[in-house]
């Protein structure tokens, strides 16, 4: 057992600093928002889960949630980050949020995203953001996967289970428009076609600091 104290005072602080200090800097090899050169090229981020082309490159800018739909869309070098709720809203949800997960037909690769928010790197409970079992006790709903046809009513039941007021999160480019099965009959090309939509996090899937940047944002945690 005193090896294993030991041990673990060795290995030190492992939960990342931010929002505090400098914004950490990921591999060159992760695609973060990406650089518009042409300004009369248009790129949605909504869409976006392939390599752009030789008009279009990556950076490694990983803060790329927003709040409106259209704040998604990318044209030139202007940026639209996700802004913080009302101020009623923030006084019931600035210090403590309780959230249901929901996979409607993901393919599990930002359901495993958001696991990694609750390890010890991310911690994301330091913020009093968690995960409940029940959208009875929920306060808003994160959405995964391209909203299938055999998983509409379950969302829609989901959502009317939570009390209000509440807020909906849609994760990954197939909740926030379907993704590469927007054009399929068994998608709902985007979550906002069903209900409203607070907080849009891009990706396939969006790196866990994505997904963190705009759930601070949204809380009035970082304004920068």
């Amino acid at each position: 057992m005193l090896k294993i104290i030991l041990n673990r005072f060795k290995q030190g602080m492992k939960t990342i600093a931010y929002p505090k200090g400098k914004a950490p800097v990921l591999s060159l090899r992760y695609r973060g928002r990406p650089v518009v050169a042409d300004s009369s090229l248009a790129v949605d981020l909504g869409k976006t889960t392939c390599s752009p082309d030789n008009k279009v490159s990556y950076s490694n800018d990983f803060r790329m949630a927003v709040s409106k739909r259209e704040d998604l869309i990318l044209q030139g070098q202007e940026k639209k980050l996700a802004q913080a709720l009302n101020k009623e809203m923030l006084r019931i949800f600035g210090r403590s949020l309780k959230l249901r997960q929901v996979s409607a037909g993901g393919c599990n690769a930002c359901e495993l995203d958001l696991n990694v928010l609750n390890t010890v790197v991310f911690d994301l409970s330091r913020f009093g953001i968690q995960f409940v079992a029940s959208p009875r006790h929920a306060d808003g709903m994160v959405v995964t996967g391209p909203i299938t046809r055999n998983m509409r009513e379950a969302l829609i039941k989901t959502y009317e289970a939570i009390p209000e007021p509440k807020i909906v999160i849609a994760v990954g480019a197939c909740a926030v428009s379907g993704g590469i099965f927007a054009e399929s009959p068994e998608s709902s090309h985007g979550l906002d076609a069903i209900i409203p939509v607070n907080l849009y996090v891009p990706g396939c899937p969006p790196h866990p600091l994505t997904i963190l940047d705009g759930l601070l944002r949204l809380l009035g945690k970082i304004t920068a």
